[in-house]
């Protein structure tokens, strides 16, 4: 059964991910030019893929398999990449912010239907 809690706890642990990505991605852009540096990023598409929402099933395909990845190529750290990344993990941010925005209200709504 598919409930609101379930919902919220799922994207809960979304917004989390992205909020990690986030850091690596920031980290990424702060040792640019630090010699050795690996870039490192967080794939979360493992955690998506086992939720039921066709939101969460969408950016699973989309995102991939695997849960965290550090890149070990030995290029350097693109910036205007890291940059680009950032705005990704900024939509998809928002879209989760929504989604639990929506779930809040369908719980208020079920709150006040009851009374």
């Amino acid at each position: 059964m598919y409930t609101s809690l379930d919902s919220m706890g799922k994207v809960s642990l979304m917004m989390d991910l992205i909020s990690q990505r986030q850091r690596a991605l920031g980290s990424n852009i702060a040792n640019v030019h630090t010699p050795g540096y690996i870039r490192q990023d967080i794939e979360f598409g493992q955690y998506l893929s086992t939720m039921n929402s066709p939101l969460e099933t969408r950016l699973s395909e989309k995102l991939g398999p695997s849960a965290i990845a550090t890149d070990r190529s030995e290029e350097p750290v693109n910036a205007a990449n890291e940059l680009l990344k950032i705005q990704e993990n900024s939509i998809l941010y928002s879209m989760a912010t929504r989604r639990m925005s929506n779930i809040v209200t369908e719980m208020k709504t079920v709150i006040n239907v009851g009374k």
